[in-house]
């Protein structure tokens, strides 16, 4: 089976009726979990919160699972944060998810030790992502605490991880 282009799609539908293409989409909503979990964040039927916990318990799972050992699978980790972007519009849940994921990742090489600079790389991106979506909505406040515990919390980390996070937030919070 060859795969569909965006091109050949968007050809396919618009030969479709209105009536058709409400049928298709509701066919899809019943069906696939992504398809409901994208209309029911669009629509805002309270189903937010559900959605970043979801999301969280896929962050959470790859640093430290119900049983055993954390694998840290940064691809997964990282792509529960994009597919959430990609489903909400909830700016504060966006970035409560960037922050969770960091959060987790210093949990995670203070339990078992240090990592590798790809490692540190990852959370510093994403920790920087998070610092300017709260500066450019002027969320200083609602999160400077818990941006300021992760830097706390990688004192001694190594791979200058922790200079890098620490200079990232004094820029960001105006803070020496």
């Amino acid at each position: 089976m060859s795969k569909i282009t965006a091109r050949e799609l968007r050809k396919h539908l618009e030969g479709r009726s209105h009536a058709e293409l409400v049928e298709d989409i509701a066919r899809l909503f019943t069906k696939l979990d992504s398809v409901k979990e994208y209309y029911s964040a669009q629509l805002g039927l309270g189903f937010s919160e559900e959605l970043l916990e979801k999301h969280k318990a896929a962050v959470r799972k790859e640093f430290f699972p119900a049983r055993g050992y954390g694998n840290a699978r940064l691809s997964i980790a990282r792509k529960a944060v994009s597919d959430y972007k990609k489903l909400s519009n909830n700016l504060d849940g966006q970035i409560d998810l960037m922050i969770f994921y960091v959060e987790m990742g210093v949990r995670f090489t203070n339990s078992y030790g240090d990592i590798d600079e790809p490692f540190y790389n990852s959370m510093e991106s994403m920790y920087a992502s998070a610092l300017k979506q709260i500066a450019a909505n002027g969320l200083h406040d609602a999160y400077r605490m818990r941006c300021h515990q992760i830097v706390t919390d990688t004192s001694g980390i190594g791979w200058g991880f922790h200079d890098g996070l620490s200079d990232m937030f004094n820029e960001a919070f105006g803070e020496a």
